[in-house]
């Protein structure tokens, strides 16, 4: 019987894959918590997992009639960003996959009415840098898959979908960690102002308003309130969360829902990216699993 032994609400900003030098520079000579603690992630918790999986619910990758889950046996390639090209430019990557697990997801979304998962292991598919980015940090001798944001969907269909995929999960053999790759409010500041708040502190963050709700957030996630992260998800989609904040949902959906318990682990500060609200909360799975009666 396979497992979530690990989930995580990460964020992927370029800042992240910038050179060390450029990094520092726009953060005032001061290095970013989200850098340092995707090192700690590494040290203190993938490598004393050792998940067969990561499975990344990508926030950067939009599909339409279905969701759609990478199922090829490798990825190899290189990656410019067509948003970023500066910064992410021919990023060379290798990544083993696990079509067994993708094709057991879309076997029971089949089974499971008014749900759309599609496996695709086509070699032109384009990945996305919200997935790649964490290789530098993650990535070991695990398999990696991406899971689309079907833009089309509502908080019913990410909750089903994230209920088929933690069952299928259930019914393989894998040890699996789930990451739900974004950011918290996602508002940019304008191309005239953004350079003025490159660094990290949050009063750079785009509004009051984006600012309360992303702590409101993220206080519920370390209680373990994810109830209350999910019930309040109209409110918080007044300050426009990365994805509708469909990477979370996912995550949430895989976790039990409202009935997940776990408490949530800070490996980073909250930090500003030229407007949007990044944090790493990392969900260490409890021993008596996801969820509990309330």
């Amino acid at each position: 019987m396979g497992d979530i032994v690990g989930a995580g609400l990460l964020a992927h900003v370029p800042t992240i894959v910038l050179p060390d030098e450029l990094r520092h520079e726009l953060n005032h000579g001061r290095e970013s918590t989200l850098w340092t603690g995707l090192h700690a992630l590494r040290r203190d918790v993938f490598d004393d997992l050792k998940p067969d999986v990561v499975l990344v619910f990508d926030s950067h990758w939009f599909t339409t009639v279905e969701f759609v889950v990478t199922s090829h046996e490798r990825r190899l390639g290189f990656y410019t960003s067509e948003e970023l090209p500066r910064g992410m430019s021919s990023v060379p990557y290798d990544i083993p996959g696990c079509p067994e697990l993708a094709h057991l997801i879309a076997k029971i979304a089949d089974d499971t009415p008014e749900c759309w998962i599609t496996p695709i292991d086509n070699e032109h598919l384009p990945i996305a840098y919200a997935t790649l980015n964490f290789l530098p940090f993650l990535q070991g001798q695990e398999s990696w898959m991406s899971v689309s944001l079907c833009q089309t969907a509502d908080q019913r269909d990410f909750a089903t979908v994230g209920r088929v995929i933690a069952e299928a999960i259930a019914q393989s053999d894998l040890r699996v960690v789930l990451v739900a790759s974004g950011a918290l409010s996602h508002t940019f500041h304008t191309l005239r102002d953004l350079r003025e708040h490159e660094a990290a502190d949050e009063e750079h963050i785009y509004s009051d308003d984006a600012r309360y709700w992303d702590h409101r957030v993220i206080d519920a996630l370390v209680e373990g309130n994810h109830a209350q992260v999910l019930e309040e998800l109209d409110q918080f989609l007044r300050v426009k969360p990365e994805g509708r904040f469909g990477h979370y949902q996912l995550l949430a959906g895989a976790l039990g829902g409202a009935s997940c318990t776990a408490p949530g682990r800070l490996f980073s500060q909250y930090e500003n990216s030229i407007g949007t609200g990044q944090v790493h909360i990392w969900f260490d799975r409890p021993e008596r699993g996801w969820t509990r009666d309330r």
